[in-house]
């Protein structure tokens, strides 16, 4: 196939790599071993990865060349995508399926030696020290080659091939059309559970939160990346000098993600960024005994959607104190993120809960009140209905935290929809601008139409013999008329039917403290 030239033209370089990638995938669907997107999106980001990788160090091998300085590849040939990758008519069929999975292989050059995610597996940071060649092995480690077709996936390669990863200007498309599939494979993965972030949601948490530049921001459940992403692209514009770029490049951005196919998004969604090495921990952020943590693992930025739901093995329940474990796994994140933040007034948080977590009772009662007592809750901004549409319509809050507690004042905004809307969806998103009122509320707070305030002291209520609690954080605008519900009656029982099934849980949780009191 001919190379395709470089065009400086925006619209040219949209198109002509929107129909780089629909012409891959077109290609990807006739392998037989890829079944759906999630088979195919995994396999075309780490085709470009590679690609991104070689330019990426092309061009910063010119530059040491230039400044007289040694450049030392992260990946050595003939592993390097310019040594097997780039020649059109270059290793294919069975010859470059068995170069890619095999332990031990012929390579490109005719020498033996291993397969290529063999080598890119056992990558180290060189001199003891964490580097890029940690990154390419952790994201390798996860992964393997589904395609079949070793013709098919010549053809793939050589579509990359014609990405310039060396062009700022490609590199900025790209990163768009990177972001549109990430959105397919969220929508793919929908199915299987997994909710992820609007950018509207992402960005308004990150400008309100507010990291400055020597903080270290994490997410602990950072999914493909975003709040990381956004962090980055904030901090960015504050470093403004070389060391400054260092301390953000180094000493920034750090995350969890235990399931592979986040991992690996979330590393190339960074590096497309401009992260250079990104800090993701690919294990369970819950696997750390609670009292085991301690001021050297805090840090002074948290901002994370945990997952919603599911349950966690008991290894893990066995990390929170007993009268704190839960099925609830957002109730286990939220002690975890407690725990976590820097002392002494320095930690805060922006956090996405489930509506359920504000009214439950039973071990959610008990970690509010530690968040009331011990850290100073001053913000919930309540969203509207389909936010999360198409993943899930639970009713989702953004809450607000810091170290300087305890809490005196809880400040509640209503983010409702705009006008016209009943509800957000797939296709009638939430859309940034719609926080505009929010923001400029922030900072001058008063009460109005959506805006109100609570004291933190009457909403915790303990029994006469201190030993129950309950606290109902689901307070209602005071502000707004009552309204009719319009949804459609299927819509109000399955409302009905997840409030029924959270007021189970918290019932089994009960019979199960008092099981073992006996």
């Amino acid at each position: 196939m001919a190379r395709l030239k470089k065009n400086n033209d925006p619209k040219t370089t949209v198109q002509r790599l929107d129909s780089i990638v629909k012409s891959a995938r077109k290609i990807m669907r006739k392998d037989k071993g890829l079944n759906g997107d999630l088979d195919r999106l995994p396999m075309l980001t780490w085709i470009m990865f590679l690609k991104f990788l070689d330019d990426m160090e092309r061009l910063q091998e010119d530059e040491a060349t230039l400044a007289d300085k040694d450049f030392e590849s992260a990946i050595d040939p003939p592993y390097r995508w310019r040594d097997w990758a780039a020649q059109d008519d270059g290793i294919t069929g069975p010859d470059l399926i068995k170069f890619i999975i095999a332990d031990e292989a012929v390579r490109p050059d005719g020498s033996k030696g291993p397969g290529l995610f063999a080598y890119l597996r056992s990558l180290r940071g060189r001199n003891g020290g964490r580097d890029r060649r940690d990154v390419v092995a952790t994201v390798f480690r996860g992964l393997s080659n589904r395609m079949e077709s070793g013709y098919l996936l010549r053809d793939v390669i050589n579509l990359v091939d014609a990405i310039h990863f060396d062009s700022s200007e490609e590199i900025h498309t790209l990163s768009r059309l990177y972001e549109g599939l990430l959105r397919e494979m969220r929508d793919a993965a929908g199915d299987s559970g997994e909710f992820y972030t609007p950018r509207p949601v992402i960005r308004f948490m990150v400008e309100v939160v507010n990291p400055k530049l020597g903080e270290i921001v994490l997410d602990p459940a950072c999914g493909t990346g975003g709040f990381l992403a956004e962090a980055y692209n904030h901090l960015a514009g504050q470093a403004d000098t070389v060391q400054k770029r260092k301390v953000l490049q180094k000493s920034s951005l750090r995350g969890c993600e235990p399931k592979t196919l986040p991992f690996m998004l979330a590393q190339m969604n960074l590096l497309f960024h401009g992260l250079e090495s990104p800090q993701i921990d690919p294990g369970n952020a819950l696997r750390f005994r609670l009292a085991e943590i301690g001021e050297r693992d805090r840090v002074e930025v948290i901002l994370t959607n945990p997952p919603f739901g599911g349950e966690e093995e008991t290894g893990v329940l066995t990390n929170f104190p007993e009268d704190r474990r839960t099925a609830e796994t957002a109730l286990l994140f939220l002690q975890l993120i407690m725990r976590r933040l820097k002392r002494a007034g320095h930690g805060r948080a922006g956090v996405i809960v489930p509506h359920g977590i504000l009214f439950g009772d039973g071990v959610a009662a008990r970690i509010k009140a530690d968040l009331l007592t011990q850290f100073n809750l001053h913000t919930v901004v309540r969203l509207p209905e389909g936010v999360f549409s198409p993943y899930t319509d639970i009713a989702t809050n953004l809450i607000f935290f810091d170290t300087s507690g305890p809490t005196d004042e809880i400040w509640y905004w209503e983010q409702s929809a705009p006008n016209g809307k009943r509800k957000y969806s797939k296709t009638n998103a939430l859309q940034y601008e719609e926080f505009a009122e929010c923001l400029a509320w922030w900072n001058d707070r008063k009460e109005g139409p959506r805006a109100w305030k609570a004291k933190a002291s009457e909403l915790i209520k303990r029994d006469d013999a201190g030993l129950g609690v309950s606290v109902n954080l689901d307070l209602k605008n005071p502000h707004a008329k009552e309204a009719f519900d319009h949804r459609p009656p299927t819509e109000i029982i399955e409302s009905a039917i997840t409030k029924e099934r959270e007021v189970l849980a918290i019932l089994n949780e009960i019979k199960l403290v008092i099981e073992r009191r006996i």
